[in-house]
């Protein structure tokens, strides 16, 4: 039975998580010695998932929580910051970040640039039941549980986080159910074994003419595309009028209503026509999941507008105010978390380092195979592990022009995130024993 909690209007719960993400985000800019230090070591992600935790772990907000009414009754009460997070914010975020994807210009990257990419994106794929199978052969318990205790369910998120991002995340632990209380210390594998890679691949950025001689790759592409990224990140920015973001947010959640409507339409008729898709121990019972189908046909939608002038409002900041919907919902989750259970579990750890390594020698054995240079392996690594958000920071750190690069593939990545990570995670029930 949850106590309930000092502030239980949604109202203002919702403000003071944005105070939080505020106050996350402006320390983690700031100039001063001590927070420039502070976020050196301790990711702002890291704190926009376990600030929330902490106040509901104190009991200041709660997810859920029960209360008695003056007949002596229990009566049973839960945030809905989650559900409009979810619901109304995430499809809105996948319109936004899709919008800006430009396919030709991806191709046009060179073949090598998306086999790196796709090679990170096996690597996550076929790294996780390794892990499981490597880890349930001398601690059985910790692959373990059963039903939305299961630990597979719970590294489907990470699937989604490691292919995609935080939208393709929040899907995964929607369309498998994960139980939340016990999220934290997934949440905490994500970021930990992450960052333990960003700081590698930016190491490597130093020493980047040396390894690709090790490589034998040729830079010359590289050089080719600074000038073509350049010039295209200069035609579509500009700054945003009032207008802008009023046809930015206009485009967002007209998509939503869409999203939603086709979604219960389909989720109803293949409910209704197809037994196995109720079936929820079929690897296709995630078709009959209204949400499945809001997140699809936001994605593709966005990726469909794309192709029109629609999406020059990326120079407007389109994607900036997805990230904003993203983080929103990355707060949410975080305060469905109960941070005592981070701890209970250490062997997480390990298998989220052994399906890093998993990721990371695929990479490597790729790239010496292909030749291709170390930006490509440290892009397309980044454009699955770490997304949107930095990606583009290990681009800019081979050169400022190249920032755009990693977030071209990493929207690519948002799109095939979800059907990528579902992948996985059937091969992790597989591998885990149902």
């Amino acid at each position: 039975m949850n106590i309930q909690p000092i502030f239980t209007n949604d109202t203002i719960v919702f403000g003071l998580l944005m105070l939080v993400l505020g106050l996350v985000f402006y320390t983690a800019s700031s100039t001063n010695a001590f927070w420039k230090k502070f976020y050196k070591y301790i990711p702002a992600l890291l704190l926009a998932y376990m600030l929330p935790g902490t106040l509901t772990t104190l009991g200041i907000i709660a997810p859920e929580w029960t209360s008695i009414n003056t007949s002596g009754e229990v009566v049973e009460h839960q945030s809905q910051i989650y559900y409009i997070a979810s619901r109304y914010m995430l499809p809105a975020a996948l319109v936004l970040l899709t919008l800006s994807i430009d396919l030709k210009a991806i191709f046009n990257l060179g073949p090598k640039a998306l086999i790196m990419f796709l090679t990170g994106t096996l690597g996550v794929i076929i790294g996780g039941p390794l892990a499981i199978l490597c880890v349930s052969i001398f601690s059985p318990e910790t692959v373990g549980g059963v039903g939305p205790d299961a630990v597979w369910r719970g590294l489907a998120t990470l699937a989604g986080s490691w292919i995609g991002g935080g939208a393709n995340q929040a899907a995964m632990l929607e369309i498998y159910g994960y139980n939340t209380s016990n999220y934290a210390g997934f949440v905490i594998v994500d970021i930990v074994v992450a960052n333990i890679w960003m700081a590698i691949l930016l190491l490597g950025i130093g020493k980047s003419d040396k390894i690709d001689i090790w490589l034998k790759a040729d830079n010359s592409a590289i050089e080719t595309l600074k000038e073509r990224v350049s010039s295209y990140a200069d035609k579509i920015s500009r700054n945003p009028t009032l207008t802008d973001y009023m046809i930015i947010l206009g485009i967002a959640f007209s998509v939503v209503g869409l999203s939603h409507y086709g979604a219960n339409t389909i989720s109803a008729f293949l409910k209704s026509n197809f037994s196995i898709v109720q079936d929820k121990s079929s690897a296709l019972s995630s078709f009959g999941s209204s949400f499945f189908w809001m997140i699809t046909i936001a994605t593709a939608t966005g990726i469909a507008l794309s192709f029109t002038k629609l999406k020059q409002y990326e120079g407007a900041g389109a994607s900036k105010i997805g990230s904003v919907f993203i983080y929103i919902l990355v707060a949410s989750i975080g305060m469905k978390m109960d941070l005592t259970k981070i701890t209970e579990n250490p062997g997480l750890i390990i298998i989220g380092l052994i399906w890093m390594t998993i990721h990371v020698l695929l990479l490597i054995i790729v790239a010496k195979l292909i030749r291709a240079p170390y930006f490509f392996l440290a892009v397309g690594s980044k454009a699955n592990i770490g997304g949107a958000a930095s990606a583009p920071v290990v681009a800019a750190a081979f050169h400022p022009s190249l920032a755009t690069v990693g977030v071209l593939l990493a929207v690519f990545g948002y799109v095939v995130g979800t059907y990528g990570a579902m992948f996985c995670a059937e091969l992790m029930k597989i591998a885990a024993g149902g």
